[in-house]
């Protein structure tokens, strides 16, 4: 298995086909094969080089000691490190929720070195607002006020050890245990996989990412990244490069921060697929790819985001 490494990080990549290359990651609890068991790494790869890599905290890739560089601008660099290593001057960059998070960042400073910016159902800021996806029961209404209350009215010592109490509760839980819990309430997310017919295979691969997953590092990586609510709007008016904007009808989380994001990035081009929630890739790989190689052939045509 191939890896490089950067400081106290031994990053897991794969790296297939021939052309302009495309550097990958991922979103929250997934790794490469997002891209790899959806079969977009396999098409993409028919005319670029592919190149993915597992983010820190994230699936094979491991982090030693205690710094250990969860946060946007640390992994932004993480994308110079592999193009240094690979020898690589020029690259597109795919991202997916929380990655495309960090290709957001590292695009505002580095645009100059993208051929193009692809962000997949994510957003510009770490720390976004979580609209339910459904509507609660009276009941649900009821505990969730009595928690919110709880937590309120909690000293900082006390929020500690709830914290702590979650945490040991959320590292006991086995992989079956946690996929259980998710198909009673898969959340905003995950919802439309529930309703599709093809949901089985869908959950198996987002299955395979818990199993590969090492949950401490996970759990840490949640504590450290998600910090940030501002979207940094100027710095998006400086990305250069030319930026695809997707996301599904249903990804409730990010359809008003990707309408800022291709609003204020210059050369964007913004595709919302009709019927699809969060997890576009998997819910409708082909129509998925469909639109990713369209951009690609774009861009190469006419250097824009847009015919």
């Amino acid at each position: 298995m191939p890896y490089f490494e950067r400081e106290n990080v031994r990053i897991y990549y794969e790296d297939v086909g021939e052309g302009e290359p495309i550097i990958s990651n991922h979103g929250l609890s997934e790794d490469c094969n997002y891209w790899s068991e959806t079969g977009v790494t396999a098409k993409l790869a028919e005319k670029y080089r592919m190149i993915s890599m597992d983010m820190r905290g994230h699936g094979r890739t491991v982090v030693e000691g205690e710094i250990h560089g969860y946060d946007p601008d640390t992994m932004a660099d993480d994308f110079d490190a592999i193009a240094d290593f690979l020898g690589i001057e020029r690259f597109h960059i795919l991202t997916h929720a929380t990655g495309g998070m960090v290709g957001a960042r590292y695009a505002m400073t580095r645009s100059e070195r993208l051929i193009s910016l692809m962000l997949i159902d994510t957003s510009s800021n770490t720390l976004i607002e979580i609209p339910d996806y459904r509507e609660l029961t009276k009941d649900e209404k009821a505990v969730r006020k009595k928690r919110t209350e709880q937590w309120e009215k909690a000293s900082e010592k006390e929020k500690e050890k709830m914290r702590e109490a979650w945490r040991v509760s959320a590292l006991k839980m086995t992989v079956e245990e946690r996929m259980a819990g998710i198909r009673r309430e898969p959340g905003p997310y995950l919802f439309k996989m529930t309703e599709h017919p093809g949901s089985e295979d869908m959950f198996k691969i987002y299955e395979g990412f818990l199993q590969r997953q090492n949950r401490e590092a996970i759990m840490a990586f949640m504590a450290n990244f998600y910090t940030d609510p501002d979207p940094r709007i100027n710095q998006l008016r400086q990305i250069k490069c030319p930026t695809l904007v997707l996301l599904g009808e249903f990804d409730i989380v990010f359809l008003k921060p990707s309408e800022l994001m291709a609003k204020e990035i210059p050369d964007t081009r913004h595709v919302v697929m009709e019927g699809l929630g969060h997890m576009t890739a998997i819910e409708d790989p082909e129509r998925f790819i469909k639109e990713i190689l369209d951009f690609l052939e774009t861009v190469k045509q006419t250097g824009k985001a847009n015919k």
